[in-house]
């Protein structure tokens, strides 16, 4: 089976979504009830790995996997935009061991997945600072933003080497130099003017905010995207999370819609779990 997209005036057939494992659907949502962008912060890798004794590292590849497996049931239930926090401007202060580690899995996963992502109809765009990052892993970044750049599906916002703050700072720094030259005046400068200073103005604002593992925190992740998200955090540690638990908190969202809000159908709940009426 294929999936239809539209790029420009001809149409490209995708592959479709590999079925979950356990036959769990994606609940029928009314489009305005879906979210249009899904922020997630892949979190609890390192406490899966100790749970287990094993090394921080295994929780990482475990999580890895997690991704595609996401990224498919996001379109399946029809997100359109998916933002993962994948490495933080923070992540610096880290072990160098696990610093080296996570910007070498990062490069490899990119690579060996970004013709998979291609198939599905994922668009690649980085979202990061360019300073510090490993190169390898920008160039690996980079491919995979022009061999993407046309799909149509999803758009996947890999956020390597990233902070909100940081995002706020270079924006208000390149206002700066703007308003210096002359190029800008300070008095015009409005909410608008500032999210042209985004590293990508036409990133849509965040509808669902989600973060599995416990915590209950944005951890300086898309600050200016996020105003008005809804949150949801979910007691499951990245490396267990699958599609099932972002259409879960698909529906947290739906509930919470006060325009077109209320429960949500019995059958819609049954569906995603495999199952149906009579079983």
């Amino acid at each position: 089976m294929a999936v239809r997209g539209i790029l420009g005036s001809r149409r490209r057939e995708y592959q479709a979504p590999q079925p979950h494992p356990s036959g769990a659907r994606a609940p029928k949502l009314p489009g305005e009830l879906v979210p249009e962008h899904v922020a997630i912060v892949m979190d609890g890798n390192g406490r899966w790995a100790k749970q287990r004794g094993l090394p921080r590292t295994e929780g990482h590849k475990v999580g890895a996997e997690r991704v595609l497996d996401v990224l498919q049931g996001a379109i399946e239930i029809g997100v359109g935009n998916i933002s993962l926090y994948a490495f933080s401007t923070e992540n610096w202060k880290r072990s160098p061991e696990e610093v080296r580690f996570l910007m070498n899995f990062n490069r490899d996963f990119i690579r060996k997945s970004r013709d998979q992502l291609d198939a599905l109809g994922v668009r690649v765009r980085w979202v990061g600072r360019m300073p510090r990052l490993w190169k390898s892993v920008a160039k690996e970044l980079q491919i995979a933003q022009e061999q993407t750049k046309d799909n149509d599906l999803l758009t996947l916002y890999f956020c390597m080497n990233y902070g909100g703050r940081a995002e706020l700072t270079d924006a208000a720094k390149a206002m700066a130099e703007d308003v210096k030259a002359g190029r800008l005046d300070p008095s015009k400068i409005t909410e608008k003017t500032v999210q042209k200073y985004l590293y990508y103005p036409d990133m849509p604002d965040v509808d669902l905010f989600l973060r599995p593992s416990g915590e209950q925190r944005t951890s300086n992740y898309l600050l200016w995207q996020s105003a008005y998200a809804e949150m949801v955090f979910q007691d499951v540690l990245w490396p267990d999370f699958d599609r099932r638990d972002l259409w879960r908190a698909c529906l947290e969202f739906a509930s919470r819609d006060r325009r077109f809000g209320g429960a949500v159908p019995n059958e819609v709940l049954l569906a995603m779990e495999g199952r149906s009426e009579g079983g």
